[in-house]
């Protein structure tokens, strides 16, 4: 009996590996929740500014000009698209520049220029971008503000972030105002201010490219935020009780949290664990038995843990005391045939 038990805790322990999660002690969980933030991140070199043909100005834009003849006015300068989308320039005077690609600036140039030159060929270079930013929050390598800088879909977003940290949980959160239209996804609600539009994605989907359809294009003033990812957790008579992170999956089942925990011990009482989950409002618990014996013997359906959750496998006195016995008698039958030499 004692044979059969051991040899199926070690195929338990084979056949349910889950190299992506990571094990926590719980008195190691952070109780700080505020955002993490990269040493190295002040240290990264700028990117260079550059901007597609078609990316369309906006407020907060700099732009820098060149036009032959007016070197003075425009030489080493930069002019910024104010809050208004309105630009202000030397000869020109003030004109609408958000909603404009820089050729169709240049073209609007030339046409206020040709009131004082013959034949101005205004060349306009975006400086800094300043019009696209959206916010990126939570698990995230860089959180913080980052610009577009063009046509960005929401993997690549993550990547301007520095990407998901290992605690990043398995939803990633966007809310867009309104002004820009509803999330193209297929849980968009509009919020309780009734001024934008929330939604989520997996994590996985994303990761795994299969669902192209919810790598949505990312606007300018959207907010993306990853949360930390929840724990589960095993204690009692397994090998290395502790918390272990659900990441990417939004539920872990028995037997993954059992492999996670590497096993059970040998004097373990599987027929007799149970689940312990919190009670909302309450700080009591309800237990949810579960026979892990028959789970091991592909027995049952296996039972999913949620956040929070708590696998207690109990120790069996009989298989205790069983094994003291046993331990006993090897001890002496050791020691007699130590004897036995002399």
């Amino acid at each position: 009996m004692h044979k059969n038990f051991i040899a199926s805790a070690l195929m338990l322990g084979i056949a349910f590996v889950a190299p992506a999660q990571q094990r926590v002690n719980p008195s190691d969980v952070p109780a700080d929740t505020r955002p993490y933030v990269n040493p190295q991140s002040d240290t990264q070199p700028a990117p260079v500014t550059t901007a597609s043909s078609d990316y369309v100005l906006g407020p907060g834009d700099q732009l820098s000009l060149v036009v032959p003849d007016l070197d003075e006015e425009f030489a080493d300068k930069t002019f910024r698209i104010d809050m208004s989308g309105d630009l202000s320039l030397p000869h020109v005077g003030r004109l609408h520049a958000a909603g404009l690609t820089t050729a169709a600036l240049e073209t609007e140039i030339d046409a206020r220029l040709g009131r004082v030159l013959k034949n101005p060929q205004a060349v306009v270079t975006l400086a800094s971008f300043g019009s696209q930013a959206v916010s990126i929050l939570g698990a995230v390598n860089s959180p913080g503000i980052r610009q577009l800088e063009g046509r960005k879909t929401l993997f690549e977003v993550l990547s301007l972030a520095g990407g998901l940290r290992p605690d990043a949980g398995y939803l990633i959160n966007i809310t867009r105002n309104l002004q820009n239209g509803r999330l193209p996804l297929p849980d968009a609600q509009i919020d309780s201010s009734g001024q934008c539009s929330t939604g989520s994605v997996k994590v996985k989907t994303i990761m795994d490219g299969r669902d192209t359809a919810e790598n949505i294009l990312i606007f300018p003033g959207d907010t993306i935020s990853i949360p930390k990812a929840d724990l589960v957790y095993a204690v009692g008579s397994v090998v290395k009780p502790g918390g272990f992170l659900l990441n990417e999956h939004e539920s872990l089942s028995a037997l993954q949290v059992v492999s996670l925990a590497e096993g059970l011990q040998k004097t373990a009482a599987p027929d007799k664990a149970k689940i312990l989950r919190s009670v909302p409002g309450s700080t009591t618990r309800t237990e949810i038995a579960v026979n892990l014996k028959q789970l091991m013997a592909g027995k049952g359906e296996d039972f999913q843990l949620k956040p929070d959750d708590i696998l207690f496998i109990p120790t069996s006195a009989a298989k205790t005391a069983g094994y003291r016995t046993l331990d006993s008698i090897i001890s002496m039958t050791t020691g007699m045939a130590v004897y036995g030499r002399y």
